[in-house]
C-alpha cells in the first residue's frame, strides 16, 4: 500500500506578509525587553523598532504588551520542544547511548539560554511573578507549556528505560526531574554571571556545564555504588 504525504500548506502572500509582520514585532520586543525590562519598555519603543504604528501592533497582539510578553513565552516553549525533538529523533536512540544524547540535549540547552541570556533573566522574573499571581489563567498558562515540554521528553526515557538503559522508574517523574535542574543550573548561571566563584565549570561554556550535569544525574554523589541498607546497617547519627 503507497503511503499517501499531506502536501506542505502554501500560505498566501498576505499569510506570509502578516507572518513576517508578526515576527518583527516579537524580535522588536524581544530586543527592547532585553535592553529595557519588562516594567519599563513601553508599546510606542516596541512599535518604533519593529517600524510599525502602535495601532498595527494591537492589531496583532489585542491585549497589547502583555500578550507579547506570553507570544514570546510560546516561542521559547516551541523552540525548546522542537530542540528535544531534533536531539531524540529515533535514528539517534537507535544509534547512540542515551547518556551521549542528554549530553548533548543539555549542552543545546545551555546554548539556548546563554544566546539569550539578557532576555531569560527577565522572562524567568515575570514567569515567576505570574506563575503567583492572583490571576489563576496566568499559572495555567505555564502549567500548559511545562506539561508539553515533560510530555516531549518522556518517549525517549521510556525507549531508554525499555532498552535497558536506564532504571524503570516513572519517565513523567524523571523528565520533571532533569527539566528541573537543566532550569537550576540556568538559574545558576545567570545569578554568577560568567564568574566562577564557587562554579563547577565555566558559567560561559554550555559543554562544560552539559558534562557537569550529565555526570550528577547519571551517576550522582557517590564515588562507587552503595548497597541499599539493611536492618543490619548503622544509620547516620545526628
Amino acid at each position: 500500500m503507497e503511503t499517501q504525504f499531506a502536501e506542505p500548506v502554501k500560505l498566501s502572500r498576505r499569510e506570509r506578509e502578516r507572518l513576517m509582520r508578526r515576527r518583527a514585532m516579537l524580535e522588536a520586543a524581544q530586543a527592547v525587553f532585553a535592553e529595557k525590562g519588562y516594567t519599563h519598555a513601553t508599546l510606542d519603543e516596541i512599535a518604533q523598532r519593529a517600524e510599525f504604528g502602535k495601532g498595527t501592533l494591537y492589531n496583532y497582539f489585542e491585549g497589547g504588551k502583555e500578550a507579547i510578553l506570553f507570544a514570546i513565552f510560546e516561542e521559547i516553549y516551541d523552540d525548546l520542544c522542537r530542540l528535544i525533538a531534533s536531539s531524540f529523533t529515533p535514528q539517534r536512540i537507535e544509534r547512540h547511548p542515551i547518556r551521549e544524547l542528554f549530553h548533548t540535549f543539555i549542552a543545546g540547552c545551555f546554548r539556548f539560554f546563554l544566546e539569550r541570556k539578557n532576555l531569560f533573566m527577565i522572562l524567568i522574573k515575570e514567569a515567576h511573578l505570574m506563575i503567583f499571581s492572583e490571576d489563576s489563567a496566568k499559572a495555567r498558562f505555564f502549567m500548559r507549556q511545562r506539561r508539553r515540554v515533560v510530555e516531549a521528553l518522556v518517549p525517549p526515557i521510556e525507549a531508554a528505560i525499555a532498552r535497558g538503559e536506564l532504571k524503570p522508574l516513572p519517565a513523567h517523574a524523571l523528565a520533571h526531574m532533569i527539566l528541573g535542574n537543566i532550569k537550576g543550573c540556568q538559574t545558576h548561571m545567570m545569578l554568577e554571571a560568567g564568574e566562577r566563584d564557587g562554579c563547577p565549570a565555566s558559567c560561559d561554556a554550555p559543554d562544560e556545564m552539559a558534562t557537569f550535569l550529565t555526570t550528577m544525574l547519571f551517576d550522582g554523589l557517590l564515588a562507587a555504588p552503595a548497597p541499599p541498607p539493611t536492618a543490619a546497617t548503622p544509620q547516620p547519627t545526628e
